[in-house]
């Protein structure tokens, strides 16, 4: 087994296909086939099942995968530091929609002016999509709904949110949730932790929402309210940035349900350059509650 078997391996994963992925690698696509079945041979598995014209990772495959990722990134991480004290190279970081709106673009703007090397990629989506990014090694960090309890994450609280209930113009009081049972909620993914945490503040009053509609942006969301056609939730900075928030009525959750810690993750026993600069930063512009400083100074030690 060697590096250029495992990238081989890694882009065909990604691209589902051998001559997809010799385009991108600028290889024949018979060198990648024998290179993934010398790879499949050495390990005594199949990492791919053949369909026709695709592969689709076996079991084996996915977990092979996982750690591929793993492999190949700190490799890059190694020759990035040898190279010199400057962070450069790929740092992709997750972000909830909300957080990436509101709370970290003058953080981001920061980090780029001063460390223009680094190659700063900003995917958004659900926390458990995320989640899934650092842990496959797709993310090298990311900003989730905490607090995060995985044996192979580490992670810190960056942000309080305070989450608002937000309903039509005319609505009624909202005190707790048996004001609002039965009523149509709008919501993300099944994945989304802030739509696990609605569906929480609804069952621990004995009240059920009526029919969820997946939604994919915080302005759709806004706009289905406005119009009349049911709830949502969502931080209470993300709705004061948007156009239109005063078209809505606005309720606080009680307090066992008002306010959420957003949380910076990733993966435990990576932290590299590049994360270290963007914790440090990110400490600096005193986002951090100060409790959580010194847990990250002690990931960070080695790069100081």
């Amino acid at each position: 087994m060697d590096l250029v078997q495992l990238e081989i391996f890694r882009a065909v994963a990604e691209h589902g296909s051998i001559s997809v992925a010799a385009q991108h690698m600028h290889r024949v696509p018979s060198n990648l086939t024998t290179r993934i079945k010398q790879l499949e041979a050495d390990l005594g598995v199949e990492l791919f099942i053949r369909e026709k014209s695709r592969l689709r990772l076996s079991p084996a495959g996915w977990t092979f995968l996982d750690y591929t990722w793993r492999i190949l990134g700190l490799v890059e991480e190694a020759r990035l530091t040898v190279a010199g004290e400057e962070p450069r190279g790929p740092f992709s970081l997750g972000s909830l929609e909300s957080t990436a709106a509101v709370r970290i673009p003058a953080l981001l703007a920061a980090y780029n002016q001063q460390y223009s090397k680094v190659e700063l990629d900003l995917s958004t989506g659900p926390s458990g999509a995320m989640i899934e990014g650092v842990l496959s090694g797709r993310l090298v960090a990311a900003f989730v709904d905490g607090p995060v309890l995985h044996p192979a994450l580490d992670g810190v609280p960056v942000f309080e949110e305070e989450m608002v209930l937000i309903a039509p113009l005319n609505h009624g009081p909202i005190n707790r949730a048996q004001d609002v049972n039965g009523e149509n909620i709008y919501a993300f993914r099944s994945n989304c932790s802030y739509r696990h945490h609605f569906e929480r503040w609804f069952n621990t009053d004995g009240a059920v929402p009526g029919k969820i509609f997946e939604i994919e942006s915080y302005h759709g969301m806004l706009a289905c309210v406005s119009a009349g056609a049911g709830l949502a939730l969502m931080p209470r900075s993300m709705l004061q940035s948007m156009p239109g928030c005063a078209t809505v009525s606005v309720w606080p959750l009680s307090e066992d349900f008002r306010y959420l810690n957003t949380w910076l993750v990733w993966r435990r026993g990576t932290v590299s350059q590049s994360l270290s600069s963007f914790v440090t930063l990110l400490e600096s512009r005193r986002s951090i509650p100060s409790a959580a400083s010194d847990e990250i100074r002690s990931e960070t030690a080695m790069f100081d």
